[in-house]
């Protein structure tokens, strides 16, 4: 792989929308890893889909937006879905969630020392216990994760962290606190989304501020893992902490006027 790359590790899912018997491809670090494709950096994903149509699924759909995924385990079981009905304004509201085969999936030591050698690496979901976090911290390589959908066995702290993302309330001053405690726990830079009251973020020396853009929402899903590609991609860049915020807000709007967590083709669920 290039010495610029970038991956993701963690979690897939195809996401049925139940009123709407539509579904698309999705998941924390499947989102994250066709945006910064499609933004132009080498993106590879790392995780694990089954041997079932679906999972033949989100392995075309990685391969049509530019996302290397020769290292996607294809393993015998079903690969992961999430039940969605869908609330006033977009809003997603998660009825029911099987992991299918990406419970128990754990980089193996190969696939570990690709990682190491990769520019940045962002962490979705993912039932390690941190492991595989900490594994790559250790070795100096630079690891985001987004703390608010990351496995509760994970503990959700931020030590070892280059970037820390999470979300809060509708509430900058809430947004605040909690990035504060990120930097407390270990995290260099702290990102964290406060829905329509916009972002902020902290390295703490200092913060920054980021309000929201307007916009028709059709639907919320995906649109927090395109924000954290943005941020990622303009950070990567060598971007001050304001316009990293900017480049996530603007980019993240756009997901939230179509279904699903980045352009597709919806399926019909049967």
């Amino acid at each position: 792989m290039p010495s610029n790359s970038v991956a993701t590790v963690g979690d897939n899912c195809i996401d049925r929308y139940l009123p709407l018997r539509q579904s698309t491809v999705g998941g924390n670090a499947v989102n994250v890893a066709v945006h910064l494709s499609r933004l132009g950096l080498h993106a590879a994903y790392f995780g694990a889909v089954g041997d079932d149509a679906d999972g033949l699924r989100v392995l075309a759909a990685l391969r049509d937006n530019g996302v290397d995924a020769g290292q996607v385990h294809v393993r015998k079981g079903l690969t992961a879905y999430t039940d969605i009905d869908v609330g006033k304004d977009g809003e997603r509201i998660i009825g029911f969630e099987e992991f299918g085969v990406c419970a128990g999936y754990r980089p193996d030591g190969d696939e570990l020392a690709v990682l190491r050698g990769m520019r940045h690496v962002h962490i979705g979901w993912l039932d390690d216990g941190g492991a595989v976090k900490q594994a790559l911290a250790a070795a100096g390589t630079d690891v985001s994760q987004d703390l608010s959908v990351t496995s509760p066995v994970a503990g959700r702290r931020a030590e070892g962290l280059a970037i820390a993302f999470a979300s809060a309330g509708p509430s900058l001053a809430e947004g605040e606190a909690l990035a504060a405690r990120l930097l407390a726990e270990g995290a260099r830079v702290a990102v964290v989304t406060c829905g329509s009251a916009g972002s902020v973020a902290s390295d703490g020396r200092s913060l920054a501020r980021m309000n929201a853009r307007p916009i028709a929402v059709v639907d919320t899903l995906g649109a927090g893992d395109t924000f954290i590609a943005g941020f990622l991609a303009a950070r990567l860049d060598g971007q001050e902490l304001e316009a990293c915020l900017r480049s996530g807000r603007d980019l993240a709007a756009p997901t939230c006027g179509h279904l699903g967590g980045f352009p597709q083709a919806p399926g019909m669920l049967t």
